[in-house]
């Protein structure tokens, strides 16, 4: 791994840019540029530096970030040069805003927290950019716009803004557009409020590019993006009494073509796909998707892993994709009764299952998702471990998103982690993996080879290197 020895500072993020090889990695020692971009904040609040939610444009020219301190931070990817060919496409930092605060609920006396639960991009539509973010409560729409003018001459204002007197105007002025700096300007357009009891953890896009949807742990609703005061709700299952409550809602999707289709996974490793022409309220399922439990695996930890903690559509629309705490399964929409694809994502875990309920690592929520052309798949896991599943191949591997222990020029190789048995010097043991050390947020480039992995403040972003 070679350090290039310029950092380079853009506010308060540093960034250092790696070259590495990918040793026998899916595509079988591809070269990559590692950008690692990490979050130094002045207040001494470290926590409000983690990233929370990373996630592509449509087009992969952006991607956006989200962190505990619910700040939201875009990178643009540069044009190619014919000079500088090794920094093709790199990631930069574009725009910063504050995207929510830090609020008080006075009825029910608790603390609203500003972390940035999810963001999600709309589609362009002109030369501005719209994006999504919500944080447990609040969903707000962005606008993200350039500007390189400035007007100048107003009639009623002088040149720093402050009205004239009307006494002193005897002309009639012309205003003219005059250049300026680049200016980056990110701008609230409305602000979805006051919907939701529970915590928001999904939103997602229709592909009417109309409505949207906001999942908490038992409604869905959903909205329009020009009405802010009121949504409707689609799913509700809040029992009457809630002590017969046996299921939290933990993930919702659109569909990718249909817009009258959805599917929310649930707590108890359930999947239902819902259609909204079959009735308003969607409380009675289409299709349910649930594996049948192998009573050889059954412990005490069985529904604390069995529960969904991220549901995707494939881009055909064709498969879902869901993760649990050990697997990643692929269901195909025309087989409900179990997964056509299963992955062990770290096996090895099984055995340490009651030291992680201790520490509360079980209840950890990784995300999962597709590559461009739905051929591979990318989760996160500890140890700053990530896992990549080639579905033709069947072949797997596991990277590890870390510039710690690294030399010069060395080789970006797979990791193995070794359970119990004798080590082999490439190996690491289960019983020294740092669990405070966890991939939960990853995101794949809509079309080409380039991914961006969320290592608590640090985002790295791996991209295929052309000679």
């Amino acid at each position: 791994m070679v350090l290039q020895p310029a950092e380079r500072h853009c506010g308060d993020w540093s960034h250092r840019r790696l070259l590495t090889t990918l040793g026998q990695n899916i595509r079988d020692g591809s070269q990559s540029v590692l950008c690692q971009w990490t979050r130094h904040s002045e207040c001494k609040d470290q926590h409000a530096d983690i990233i929370s939610t990373v996630e592509f444009n449509h087009t992969g020219e952006l991607l956006a970030t989200g962190d505990k301190g619910g700040r939201v931070v875009i990178f643009q990817r540069e044009q190619e040069s014919k000079n500088q060919v090794h920094r093709r496409g790199e990631y930069n930092v574009y725009s910063t805003f504050q995207s929510h605060e830090p609020e008080f609920d006075y009825l029910k006396s608790l603390e609203i927290e500003e972390k940035i639960n999810k963001i999600r991009w709309l589609p362009q539509q002109n030369a501005a950019y719209f994006l999504l973010s919500t944080n447990d409560k609040t969903v707000k729409l962005w606008k993200v716009s350039e500007r390189d003018k400035r007007p100048e001459g107003y009639n009623l204002k002088d040149e720093e803004g402050r009205l004239r007197d009307p006494a002193t105007i005897t002309t009639l002025r012309v205003p003219v557009l005059r250049p300026m700096d680049l200016m980056v300007e990110a701008t609230p357009r409305r602000v979805f409020a006051n919907a939701h009891t529970y915590h928001i953890n999904s939103i997602s896009v229709n592909s009417d590019y109309e409505t949207y949807m906001s999942a908490d742990d038992l409604r869905i609703n959903l909205w329009n993006f020009e009405i802010t005061n009121q949504s409707f709700n689609i799913v509700d299952i809040k029992p009457a009494n809630m002590e017969e409550l046996t299921e939290v809602i933990t993930a919702a999707e659109f569909h990718p073509h249909h817009c009258n289709t959805f599917v929310y996974s649930s707590s108890k490793g359930t999947i239902r796909l819902c259609d909204m022409r079959a009735s308003a309220l969607c409380d009675r399922h289409t299709k349910f998707f649930e594996e049948p439990e192998d009573p050889s695996n059954r412990s005490f930890f069985s529904e604390i892993i069995s529960s969904i903690s991220d549901v995707k559509f494939s881009h055909s629309g064709r498969y879902i994709m869901t993760r649990d705490y050990l697997t990643v399964k692929v269901w195909d929409l025309n087989m409900e009764n179990r997964p056509i694809e299963t992955y062990q994502v770290h096996d090895y875990l099984r055995s340490k299952l009651c030291s992680l309920y201790e520490n509360d690592c079980i209840f950890d929520k990784f995300e999962c998702v597709w590559n461009g052309s739905d051929s591979v798949i990318m989760t996160g896991s500890y140890n700053n471990f990530f896992r990549m599943f080639d579905r033709n191949t069947k072949r797997d591997v596991t990277l590890e998103a870390s510039r710690e222990n690294s030399k010069p020029r060395a080789i970006l190789k797979p990791r193995k982690v070794c359970v119990g048995g004798k080590r082999r010097k490439d190996e690491i043991s289960v019983d020294s993996l740092d669990f405070s050390k966890k991939i939960l947020h990853t995101a794949w480039h809509p079309s080409e080879n380039i991914i961006a992995v969320a290592a608590t403040n640090n985002l790295y972003i791996f991209q295929d290197k052309v000679n």
